[in-house]
């Protein structure tokens, strides 16, 4: 482990300590390895992979020879030094190696021809921003790196520029300096699907008039081409798939009836919330009980938030109109997903219309009061048509809700500040590794269901799985980090949270001891976690290193929906507070669900 100066005067040194495989390991390598050998074949580890990894029995063999032929291709150079088996050491670098033993599958594997609505979207929120909601910059690198990891909902807020003959990205009535449009809608194409092949929807806040939105169609058209998606019709009966929508880009906003002036904006003092960002509001706090932000949001006057408004306003013939334009048309033909607030209040905002999809934004306060006003009336709606839920107006400094509270009543696009981080940020993070990181999730059946009772996420239910967590140990920390990066006078002492975010019952976090002076600690420690609805539960992972006189250190985290997790022991790669993956740091791990 080396050695550390103290106070300059004398040197404390450290043993550096063998990292071996755990005592679970070695037992399975000896049971499945050939009698009598130390070495375990192909059928030896085909049948580890189907009796302890619960790998498919027809994949076993296949998968055995191609993970044997892989390591001793890394460990010899010659092919005639190799050997169609496996050493102890090689069993334990094939356990210990994230690309050969993932905890998730990477495939696309859910079905991808139903409705948009049966799906969560992978949704950014003012995808432009750079950094805070008042006074960054508005720029098209964020939603370059959106799509790069897979987002497939960016949103555009546009404005005119000051001669009110073009149009600017920024969000509106704020200090950020703005961008233009073209640049962003120039990015979208080239970087669109570079992640996922997956349909793009462009959500726009428009504050345009006529003219401008004639000429938004226009610049939209010739841009995207071909990889444009409207309905010949101009209105769609029901969403088509994310299978006939692939390398097709969407828009998504409320279609213009005339032009009206820009709502007026409500000076709300929200600018004096703003203040240092510290360490401990960037990733230090932890993820917003359900219950208890549901309840504070349903108090809160939704208006008291807004910087300017965000979601949709209610229809209204009535407003006063300065003529119907010719550009308009051309405007509203390249909408396909509609958005807007029927009158009357939230039970009409829920209603299910006949023959007709349309998406409907709330803001989370709003949609606090829906759940405890219409909760039936809301899972309702979304089996049928798309929900957006948006950060409210206070979180001037990015951060973030628990986005479970969307979810877990079917909200498709539930979108998050990504300009900076947050453990509600890494949960949507971790939410869409599912399915192939293509960003679109299916859905759990009970949220789709149109007859019968409808999903209550806050009900007393009996549990369904018993998830059983295994920490054997982590290493590669000295590898991404420096020496005393941790601890100035010693290596560091490491814990391990673990634990679930999901529905109330379910949700929980459990720590292990901490390994003291130790840049490879082992912990060998088992939890177990009950699960009521594990189809919407995720794996929390994090790593600290203790402090006794200050706030404890970020080692890594990561986060996994439990319904994709890979039984068996597996690597678990960690990531920073922005959500990168390290280049070394990883866990041994075990999962087992019963």
């Amino acid at each position: 482990m080396g050695s550390y100066r103290m106070c300059g005067c004398f040197t404390r040194k450290f043993s550096a300590g063998e990292v071996r495989p755990p005592d679970e390991v070695k037992d399975l390598f000896n049971r499945y390895a050939d009698a009598g050998a130390s070495a375990m074949s192909v059928d030896g580890l085909r049948r580890f992979l189907v009796e302890v990894q619960k790998e498919e029995e027809g994949e076993g063999k296949t998968k055995a020879g191609t993970i044997i032929d892989q390591i001793q291709q890394r460990k010899w150079p010659l092919p005639k030094q190799r050997h169609p088996h496996l050493s102890l050491d090689d069993f334990y670098h094939f356990l210990f190696s994230p690309d050969l033993n993932p905890p998730l599958k990477t495939e696309v594997h859910h079905d991808m021809t139903a409705p948009l609505s049966h799906y969560y979207i992978f949704t950014g929120h003012n995808s432009y921003l750079t950094g805070n909601q008042l006074n960054s910059d508005c720029s098209d690198v964020p939603i370059i790196k959106a799509l790069q990891r897979g987002v497939r909902v960016i949103e555009l807020d546009l404005w005119p520029n000051s001669k009110k003959d073009n149009i600017l990205v920024l969000h509106g009535r704020t200090l950020t300096t703005p961008v233009e449009l073209i640049k962003c809608l120039k990015s979208i194409k080239v970087h669109a699907f570079s992640a996922s092949p997956y349909p793009v929807i462009v959500t726009l806040e428009d504050h345009l008039t006529a003219d401008l939105q004639a000429k938004v169609a226009q610049m939209v058209s010739e841009t995207f081409g071909d990889m444009l998606f409207y309905p010949e019709s101009g209105s769609l009966q029901k969403f088509p798939s994310p299978e006939s929508l692939k390398h097709r880009i969407l828009i998504s906003t409320k279609p213009p009836k005339e032009y009206l002036e820009a709502s007026s904006f409500k000076d709300n003092g929200s600018q004096s919330q703003k203040g240092k960002e510290t360490d401990e509001d960037s990733w230090g706090k932890e993820v917003p009980d359900v219950k208890e932000e549901i309840e504070s949001d349903a108090k809160e006057d939704v208006d008291t938030f807004q910087l300017h408004p965000d979601g949709d306003d209610e229809d209204d013939d009535n407003k006063l109109s300065q003529g119907l334009h010719k550009g308009v048309s051309e405007y509203k033909r390249i909408i396909t997903i509609h958005a807007g607030k029927l009158k009357g209040g939230m039970k009409n905002w829920l209603k299910v219309e006949e023959n007709v999809v349309r998406r409907l934004s709330l803001s989370e306060q709003e949609l606090a009061k829906a759940i405890a006003t219409h909760p039936g009336d809301l899972v309702r709606f979304t089996q049928h048509n798309l929900l957006r839920v948006y950060p409210k107006g206070i979180r001037v400094d990015s951060s973030n809700y628990n986005p479970l509270i969307g979810w877990m009543y079917g909200a498709q696009l539930v979108a998050l500040n990504m300009q900076g981080y947050d453990r509600s940020l890494w949960l949507m993070h971790g939410f869409f590794k599912a399915n192939g990181s293509c960003g679109y999730v299916k859905k759990p059946v009970f949220l789709l269901n149109n007859g019968g009772a409808t999903f209550d996420p806050q009900a007393k239910l009996p549990v369904k799985k018993t998830l059983k967590v295994t920490v054997y140990m982590g290493d590669g920390w000295n590898l991404d980090f420096k020496k005393t990066h941790f601890d100035t006078y010693s290596p560091p002492d490491f814990y391990t949270r673990v634990g679930i975010a999901g529905v109330p019952a379910d949700t929980i976090m459990k720590k292990t001891k901490t390994i003291e002076d130790n840049w490879s600690p082992s912990w060998n420690e088992e939890f177990q976690f009950p699960l009521t609805v594990p189809e919407l539960a995720l794996l929390r992972i994090e790593v600290h290193e203790y402090d006794m006189s200050e706030k404890d250190d970020f080692g890594g985290q990561a986060c996994f929906p439990i319904s994709e997790l890979q039984t068996g022991i597996r690597t678990v790669p960690l990531f920073d507070k922005k959500g990168e993956k390290f280049s070394s740091v990883k866990l041994l791990m075990r999962f087992e669900l019963s």
